[in-house]
């Protein structure tokens, strides 16, 4: 059993961009290999079933998330270490949170901001159990994520949130340095 657990956010799809895939692939991998266990929103297709292949090829423990009215549209994967069955997204989020050390954010579409958000706001409001400051590290293209770290940075500019709770969502283009910041947060008491 992994003594750590890093929980992914990402899309359904693959997006237009073949790069997306590679990361998500180069996620997964760098996951297994550090001895991390992966948790994640439960789906074989998209860049989802990407980072849950990569993670389990390179002998990473992977535990799937998903709605039950979602398993026929998102496919749950069946291979992983372990599949969750929820009721419904609220409690998909919740078990996802609770089983993670640290958050991971890949492009994805409107559910993976929504858990780029509240997981944050989590943090901010001190809700996750155990470990109360779970950070979010977005990872990948700047040309992806760069709109919306800029306009968190406008968000403290115009005094409508503070800069410490902006330091809760970060930014990292490098996969392999994401994932080492993580390990070192989980290092410190």
């Amino acid at each position: 059993m992994p003594q750590h657990n890093i929980c992914v956010f990402c899309a359904s799809s693959l997006g237009g961009d073949p790069a997306y895939s590679r990361l998500a692939t180069e996620v997964g991998e760098i996951i297994a290999k550090s001895g991390m266990g992966l948790v994640y929103g439960g789906a074989s297709i998209g860049l989802m079933g990407k980072v849950a292949d990569a993670a389990l090829d390179n002998g990473g423990q992977v535990t799937g998330v998903i709605p039950d009215g979602l398993r026929s549209r998102e496919l749950n994967h069946k291979g992983l270490t372990e599949l969750v069955i929820t009721e419904d997204m609220h409690e998909r989020k919740r078990i996802m949170y609770e089983r993670s050390d640290g958050f991971l954010a890949l492009p994805g579409g409107m559910g993976t901001l929504e858990e780029v958000f509240e997981s944050a706001t989590w943090t901010k409001l001190g809700f996750h159990k155990g470990r109360k400051h779970k950070p979010v590290i977005l990872v990948g293209s700047s040309l992806f994520w760069s709109p919306l770290t800029s306009f968190l940075d406008m968000l403290v500019e115009e005094g409508l949130m503070q800069a410490s709770d902006r330091e809760i969502v970060s930014y990292e283009v490098n996969p392999s340095s994401a994932v080492d910041r993580l390990i070192g947060y989980f290092a410190s008491p």
